[in-house]
């Protein structure tokens, strides 16, 4: 039986909402994974810096920003951000980076072993 017109709209507009529903359902499964994911990051970043530098746990939030500030937010430390992000993310998992030393212009050297910030 040959449905009217009126009828084919009617059921052309049902399936524009149900895409729209799928479409609203899979936005929002994204989004949560994105959560996930970043959770994730920020836990397994968290816990490799408190590894690697187990000092830090007791310090403030106030005095950890404070410790970041003065170690990684800073020139070199972008430059050695901006070194590894050219490299691409899957090469620095693979390999080891080996920076070229700087002019030690904002890094003071004990040895070649440790850096710390002047200022």
């Amino acid at each position: 039986m040959a449905k009217t017109k009126n009828e084919k709209i009617t059921s052309i507009e049902e399936q524009i909402r149900q895409l729209e529903n799928q479409r609203k359902k899979l936005l929002q499964s994204q989004r949560e994974q994105e959560r996930k994911d970043r959770t994730r990051r920020l836990c397994q970043r968290g816990g490799l810096l408190e590894s690697m530098l187990p000092g830090t746990i007791p310090l403030s939030d106030e005095q950890f920003k404070s410790f970041l500030e003065k170690t990684v937010a800073n020139d070199f430390g972008r430059r050695t951000l901006e070194k590894l992000a050219a490299q691409g993310s899957g090469a620095s998992a693979a390999r080891p980076v080996v920076l070229a030393k700087d002019s030690g212009a904002d890094e003071d050297t004990d040895k070649g072993e440790t850096a710390r910030v002047s200022g």
